[in-house]
């Protein structure tokens, strides 16, 4: 799993907060638990963010509000770790936002660390937004160590053969 960091993050400063960067401009953290670093990124939640945009012929809309997001993430301190797009298709049923009905979208989502503030800042910024068709934030987990380390959560059922 790569992890993304702002390309000019200060890897002995954690204190300062992050500069604001466009998302393409973001540089690969080496690992979570890497010793060698003198201090660790701060700790806040793991969230991902799904969201589905109104789908324009020109590209520079979606890249506009994909940039708008991470970069209030990183504006507020947070750290946007996995941008992904799942491309356009067609809506499972027409759907309406800011009075536009719309039958295709565009699919893309942003998996990033930030306090519960900038969280409700990131919906505002959804909520407000035209493009935007529909959206949902879900909290993967509290900490880094969470995410890595999958551990089965489901119990296995014992099948009992009965004899006739």
């Amino acid at each position: 799993m790569d992890l993304l960091f702002p390309a000019t993050w200060n890897r002995h400063c954690c204190g300062s907060s992050f500069p604001t960067l466009h998302f393409l401009q973001l540089a690969v953290w080496p690992s979570p638990q890497a010793s060698e670093y003198s201090c660790s990124p701060p700790t806040m939640p793991f969230y991902r963010l799904v969201c589905i945009a109104a789908h324009y012929s020109e590209y520079k809309h979606i890249k506009d509000l994909v940039t708008r997001a991470a970069t209030h993430v990183l504006d507020n301190g947070g750290v946007v770790r996995k941008l992904e797009s799942w491309g356009t298709q067609t809506l499972p049923q027409r759907m309406r936002r800011a009075k536009v009905y719309h039958q295709i979208g565009d699919y893309w989502t942003m998996q990033f660390d930030a306090s519960p503030a900038t969280l409700r800042g990131l919906n505002n910024i959804m909520r407000h937004d035209p493009r935007v068709i529909r959206w949902t934030s879900l909290k993967v987990g509290e900490k880094v160590d969470d995410v890595l380390l999958v551990e089965e959560k489901t119990l296995t059922r014992e099948t009992h053969t009965i004899g006739f």
